[in-house]
Formats: C-alpha cells, sequence, structure tokens
C-alpha cells in the first residue's frame, strides 16, 4: 500500500466524487476531498457535530450524516449544511454509515447503543429517508447495521451487520422500501466496516477487528485479504479507473485513542476489478 495522506484523527465514509476522494473526519469535525496525487482540501470545517457517511442527491446536492444529533444534512451547490432529515425516531443511538440511492431514497445505520460508553449491545433499525427527508424504518433486528451497498441495477441493498459478522440482502421495493431479508455472506471472526462493492460483484470491507481489508463474495468465499498498516475502518474503490482501493486506517476506534491526534492515514493500492454499484 502506499501512503495517500495522513494527519487524520478518524475517517469514515469515503466516497470517490467527482474526480476525488471524499471523506469524513470524526473528531475534526470535517469533511475533506483528496486526489490520487494526495492533494487535500477542506470542503466543509467546523461542523457542530461529528460527520459519518456520504452520499448525493440525484440533484448534485450531498447528503452528510450527523451522528450524535441522529440527522441528516444536505448541501445545495456547496452552501452550508441545513437539516435534511430527523432520525431520532428510529435509530437508537449515533447514527453512522449511509448509502444513497439513485433516486436520493437514503439508508442509514447506527450503533443501537453506546458503544464508547461500554454499553450492552442491542439490536438496531435501519432507518429509510424518503428523497423528500421523509423518515421510516427500512429494516429490524440488525447488529450494528454498518457498511452498505447497492447493486448497479438499484434491485438490492446488502448492509454489514459487523457485530453478527455477515451482510444481508434485501430486495429494493419501488418505494425504497426493503423486503426479503436472507443472508449474502457470513464473515466469522471478522467485524465488516466500511466497503464498497466491485463490477464483478464482491464486496471490498474493512475488517475492524483484523486489520486488515477482505474481499468476499456471494455464499462467503473470501478471494482476498491484505494486511493494513494500522486497523482500518472504512475502504473505497475510485480513482480513473476505478481500480484503486483506497483504504482509511486510524490507531483505533475510540475517541479517547483518536480523537485531536491526527495518527490516521489513507493508503492506496491497486485491484484487479474496478468500482460497481453504489456508493
Amino acid at each position: 500500500m502506499d501512503l495517500l495522506v495522513d494527519g487524520i484523527d478518524f475517517g469514515e465514509g469515503p466516497r470517490w466524487h467527482e474526480g476525488e476522494l471524499w471523506y469524513s473526519d470524526f473528531y475534526q469535525h470535517a469533511i475533506y476531498a483528496v486526489t490520487s496525487a494526495g492533494v487535500r482540501r477542506t470542503v466543509f470545517g467546523d461542523l457542530p457535530d461529528r460527520s459519518s457517511g456520504l452520499g448525493w442527491m440525484p440533484d448534485g446536492s450531498l447528503l452528510a450524516v450527523a451522528m450524535t444529533s441522529r440527522k441528516l444534512w444536505r448541501s445545495v451547490d456547496g452552501a452550508p449544511f441545513t437539516e435534511h432529515a430527523d432520525l431520532l425516531s428510529v435509530a437508537t443511538w449515533h447514527c453512522n454509515d449511509m448509502v444513497v440511492a439513485a433516486d436520493g431514497t437514503a439508508y442509514v445505520g447506527n450503533f443501537g447503543f453506546d458503544l464508547e460508553g461500554g454499553g450492552t449491545p442491542a439490536e438496531a433499525t435501519l432507518a429509510r429517508v424518503a428523497p423528500d427527508g421523509t423518515v421510516s424504518v427500512a429494516a429490524e433486528g440488525l447488529r450494528f447495521p454498518n457498511g452498505a451497498v447497492i447493486t448497479p441495477d438499484g434491485t438490492t441493498l446488502i448492509v454489514g451487520e459487523t457485530m453478527r459478522a455477515d451482510y444481508v440482502a434485501f430486495d429494493i421495493a419501488a418505494d425504497g422500501s426493503l423486503a426479503n431479508q436472507r443472508v449474502w455472506a457470513e464473515t466469522p471472526g471478522m467485524f465488516p466496516d466500511g466497503c464498497c462493492l466491485d463490477a464483478d460483484g464482491a464486496i471490498w470491507f474493512a475488517d475492524a477487528l483484523g486489520s486488515q481489508v477482505v474481499r468476499v463474495k456471494a455464499g462467503g468465499e473470501i478471494t482476498d485479504t491484505i494486511a493494513t498498516p494500522m486497523p482500518t475502518y472504512a475502504c473505497m474503490l475510485g480513482g480513473d479507473d476505478g481500480r484503486t482501493l483506497f483504504v482509511l486506517c486510524a490507531p483505533g476506534s475510540h475517541p479517547d485513542q483518536v480523537a485531536g491526534k491526527a495518527e490516521g492515514a489513507i493508503y492506496a493500492l491497486e485491484v484487479k476489478v474496478g468500482h460497481g454499484g453504489r456508493p
């Protein structure tokens, strides 16, 4: 892996967008974009909350998850964020990662319990936010719903359950509701975190437990495991041909370990199969 950029507290929600890798930094309260050459710019700084998952509406406006206030922000044409949706009715603890469908429907996961405070693990609900900001329950009984992807045809949502060590798939109906929940792949001994889909239908995911990025196919076949320089919590395919795997790393995930220390980094490596689907 090659170092792309360092000086990160905790990077999350990486997305390749218009020639740059966009990502959130929890504890720097900022959203950045960095080129393949490692040139970084601040897109939004001094945010009033931790930002996490990112995605774009059909009109090009940016959606960002506000973690602790459990809201979804929206920025139109680069303007300051406004509230797009309030997720308090669905999310039982900090909101986290998100995937946005082609029509602007957003699916947002949450911790489900006070992870950082040592709370008892509990199941969580996946939220669905319609393009107009209406919030509803997409799926229940998930164990830490985290990184999620949507297949290129827009008909299937696949979401990682970090604390159940698996991926579950759902059919996406025309109105954005989900049905037909089934196990897409099991990943025993791993904690699937941020992830992305490739053009062959396999998922690259950051294993938050094992300091590695892993490629898994439907049914659970592991095709690749690549060790990372430090623990990793998210990854994304991008670059000019979609074959650069960007890997977001940090010394740990608890704020006491990383907040204000700028010891995290993003690494990059080339893989054989390019990006597919969303995000």
